[in-house]
């Protein structure tokens, strides 16, 4: 019971796993050119790049602890036969396309642009805090939003986890439109998606595959698949003090993998209900929407049962 308790959750959250708590190491940060490298127990787990000609700073590669990478490579390092639509999907990104009348997110140039502005907090140690500043920019060079985001890196026994709290602030007024075209998300390797390769999505709500997950509200969705003989999954899980918890998922079969707490309309149209309510996020000058995600990426199977347990640890 011990070690399913410390495979459930992180170790450095949970706390008392014994060995298990020296066996995970230590979070590092390396800066490099526009780009901070993260190492968990001394591997390259990730990157936060903020590339100037990006139109968001993205999280690339996306390793598990054996090094698998669970991300789309390309567009910026394409393989032979991988699939190239949608070439705005890059990494674990976080980005809408209404807002006002600029559109962030099916973008490959800008402006508008997700700009990184600085970083203002890299700590290492048990757990490891990189915090950021970037600024929403317009077409017109005017900033709508200032985005403040707190990425704190985990490493388990067997799994990897980046929990994201991120505040978005508004320099004027600022509308989001209720689009299905957003929000959090992950481009997902070929291999690990329903459409290409051997992935499937569950739910929390106990819903399976694209068709009954795409469009709904839950606390967290799981995509697990098999790679070389190995069981991988990434499991998104949204925070109770999230915006409009909990979220909907904008969870496609060919790939992309996204919660969107604001596409509210969208969704329940698109799911064919009766009466679709506008969610209509409208923030002021100095109004700000909080949102909390989890990301884990782990190697072997990981249950419903396991995953809600593990979210009720986060949830709190």
């Amino acid at each position: 019971m011990r070690r399913l308790i410390c495979a459930l959750g992180i170790i450095t959250v949970l706390g008392g796993c014994g060995n298990a708590g020296s066996a995970t190491g230590k979070v590092r940060f390396e800066e490099g050119n526009e780009e901070v490298r993260v190492l968990l127990d001394g591997r390259h787990f990730t990157s936060y790049r903020y590339d100037a000609d990006f139109t968001k700073p993205i999280l690339y590669p996306v390793r598990t602890p054996s090094g698998v990478i669970v991300n789309r490579s390309g567009p910026l390092v394409p393989l032979e036969g991988e699939t190239t639509d949608h070439p705005h999907h890059v990494g674990i990104f976080f980005t809408y396309d209404e807002v006002n009348d600029s559109g962030f997110w099916n973008n490959t140039t800008y402006p508008p642009q997700v700009k990184h502005v600085k970083v203002t907090e890299m700590a290492g140690g048990e757990s490891g805090r990189l915090s950021t500043v970037m600024h929403w920019t317009d077409e017109a060079g005017a900033v709508l939003l200032e985005e403040k985001r707190t990425m704190t890196f985990h490493s388990g026994e067997d799994e990897y986890a980046i929990d994201f709290d991120i505040d978005l602030t508004a320099r004027e007024k600022v509308e989001f439109g209720d689009t299905k075209e957003g929000m959090f998300a992950i481009r997902v390797a070929d291999w690990l998606s329903e459409k290409h390769g051997n992935g499937r999505y569950l739910s929390s709500n106990g819903d399976e595959t694209e068709k009954d997950v795409w469009g709904k509200r839950a606390a967290w969705v799981r995509l697990q698949g098999e790679k070389d003989g190995k069981v991988v999954g990434i499991a998104i899980m949204n925070h109770p003090s999230s915006i409009n918890y909990p979220t909907f998922w904008h969870a496609r079969g060919y790939g992309l993998f996204a919660a969107n707490p604001l596409g509210q309309y969208a969704f329940e149209k698109g799911r064919k209900k009766d009466n679709p309510v506008t969610f209509g996020l409208t923030l002021r000058p100095g109004e700000k929407a909080h949102f909390a995600f989890r990301v884990v990426i782990y190697e072997g199977q990981r249950t419903q049962d396991q995953l809600q347990e593990a979210f009720k640890k986060f949830a709190r």
